[in-house]
């Protein structure tokens, strides 16, 4: 089988997305032909993570290790040259699709109780393409006896057809930096100034990032958060989220396959280590459910 499982297409005039059984992530999205994520190739596990879903948490826990309602939780180490658990529990799951129409598509999945997981999670994404883009929709139901952590994230790779990434300039929504060794916090948030250059738009030419970003919000008199990559035609990609997204990893690997250097865009409703911090972790009573919305569309600077 391929290691992504079944890939479902959906469409909707010009616009096509396709989506991956195994772990329910985004395998591509263009409109007319032009590519606005990173396709993935066939017959290989996501490259990079491209198009993961992220959840019941996104990023890194500290050595798998955090502790819920006075019990020591301790996690898979899937990231083993680290020592750390990394980006949830359903990336390699089978994923049940509930509802598809030409133009969208619902998967679901249930992250079990486990070694470090203590109640069950019910996650449902809805991928759908229109004329104006991709909207993902994601609820998390707790299914268990006790209260439950929520985080979530997405690790879709931003790019403009075949224009390089080196060409382009990625501008963010975030305020603030996180302070990182080895890829876990390190301290504090620290204010970005108001002409930084993730802030105004930076040419990511030669940039290497591994990097937390926080305190995402809208522009004034907007009700989005909204990451932006352009080409220098002026034509561009934007990554927007709901509020509840107040996080974001920006990732830029010089070795995307066909492409060169990838920049991953990558929404998420917690920092990393989050469950340990605690820090816009969603906790959710039994039977209660949370739902929260992202997507992509393309733009001209």
């Amino acid at each position: 089988m391929d290691p992504s499982g079944e890939h479902f297409t959906i469409a909707s005039g010009e616009a096509r997305a396709a989506v991956n059984e195994v772990g329910a992530g985004l395998r591509s999205f263009s409109v007319a032909g032009v590519d606005y994520t990173e396709p993935q190739p066939e017959g290989v596990r996501p490259p990079r993570g491209s198009g993961s879903l992220l959840a019941p948490w996104p990023n890194r826990v500290a050595a798998g290790r955090w502790t819920w309602q006075g019990k020591e939780q301790q996690l898979a180490l899937t990231e083993p040259a680290a020592g750390n658990a990394i980006h949830g529990l359903l990336r390699y799951a089978f994923w049940r699709p509930t509802d598809r129409s030409d133009a969208a598509i619902t998967l679901e999945a249930v992250a079990p109780p486990q070694n470090g997981w203590p109640q069950p999670v019910r996650v449902a994404v809805t991928y759908a393409v229109a004329e104006e883009g991709l909207t993902v929709t994601t609820t998390a139901t707790n299914l268990g006896s006790d209260t439950v952590p929520f985080g979530l994230g997405f690790h879709p790779y931003l790019r403009i057809g075949d224009t390089p990434t080196d060409d382009c300039t990625l501008t963010l929504a975030a305020r603030a930096a996180l302070p990182l060794a080895d890829q876990l916090p390190s301290g504090p948030l620290e204010p970005l100034a108001a002409d930084a250059p993730l802030r105004v738009g930076k040419q990511l030419k030669g940039v290497d990032l591994d990097s937390a970003f926080g305190d995402c919000a809208p522009a004034d008199g907007d009700d989005l958060v909204r990451h932006r990559l352009v080409a220098p035609d002026g034509r561009g990609v934007e990554l927007w989220a709901e509020p509840v997204f107040r996080w974001v990893q920006v990732f830029t690997p010089p070795d995307m396959p066909g492409h060169g250097r990838g920049v991953a865009v990558e929404p998420m409703t917690c920092p990393p280590d989050a469950l340990n911090s605690g820090t816009d972790l969603a906790v959710l009573a039994p039977g209660e459910e949370w739902t929260a919305r992202w997507g992509v569309r393309p733009v001209t600077a």
